[in-house]
């Protein structure tokens, strides 16, 4: 149900939208930028007010009462060592279609974008797939939690809607949902989440060109194999730190 009201709320509300814009304008705006940022931040706020309000979300200020700045810290950690393996796994990958490249570029090349993309969206969908749709899972099967956070995870992954953003997805919502499992907040999960949209804003500001591989940006595969193993001595001791220190709040 969670899940079909935050599909049902991206179709209905970025329909009115358009509309909204076109009697405004006097012409079609369906590629425009303003059409996307307003659609997306109309989204990303009623969603967030709509969960929160009717409590689908439990939202409570105990976890950030008990200080959890270091496994905060580590989660961005992570976010930075994920960046080059992710991209790596992806690479030797079958290459699938980027149906919302166009779209991802409009967004990104302007400075609101990070405000939807890097703000609006972590809190957003956190609220949904690890506050509400996780949450449920794992009242339904507690004692095999990994399964509820898989199922979370593809969903997503489903909802991205786009097949070149889905394997990625998949991998960070299976992250995304251990640490709300281990803590019982979607505090962690935003943290983590805010790091990896933002580093996907820079990193696209700094090199625009969505089908640069990482050979082209490092040189040699050798270059790309150091990367990639200097990323894990980053990525796996993060992990096994927010291992050491997760913890729910009393």
């Amino acid at each position: 149900m969670y899940t079909l009201i935050f599909v049902g709320i991206q179709l209905v509300v970025s329909g009115l939208v358009s509309i909204f814009l076109k009697l405004l304008s006097g012409s079609e705006p369906s590629q425009s930028v303003t059409l996307l940022l307003a659609s997306q931040t109309a989204v990303d706020v009623i969603i967030i007010a709509l969960f929160l309000f009717l409590r689908w979300t439990e939202v409570s200020r105990s976890y950030i009462r008990s200080k959890p700045w270091a496994v905060l810290f580590w989660c961005c950690i992570a976010a930075v060592g994920a960046v080059v393996p992710s991209v790596w796994l992806q690479e030797q990958m079958p290459e699938l279609p980027n149906i919302m490249e166009q779209q991802f570029d409009m967004i990104l090349k302007d400075r609101w974008g990070y405000f939807v993309i890097g703000l609006l969206a972590p809190v957003c969908e956190e609220l949904v797939f690890r506050g509400a749709i996780l949450r449920s899972l794992l009242q339904w099967k507690p004692e095999k939690h990994w399964v509820p956070i898989a199922i979370s995870a593809f969903l997503f992954a489903l909802v991205h809607g786009n097949p070149a953003q889905m394997p990625h997805a998949f991998v960070v919502g299976l992250l995304l949902g251990w640490l709300y499992y281990r803590t019982g907040s979607v505090v962690p999960g935003v943290a983590y989440h805010w790091m990896n949209n933002s580093i996907a804003y820079v990193c696209y500001n700094l090199y625009p060109n969505p089908d640069m591989k990482l050979i082209d940006l490092f040189g040699t595969q050798r270059t790309v194999a150091a990367a990639v193993l200097f990323s894990l001595f980053i990525l796996l001791p993060a992990l096994y730190q927010l291992n050491l220190r997760m913890r729910r709040a009393a």
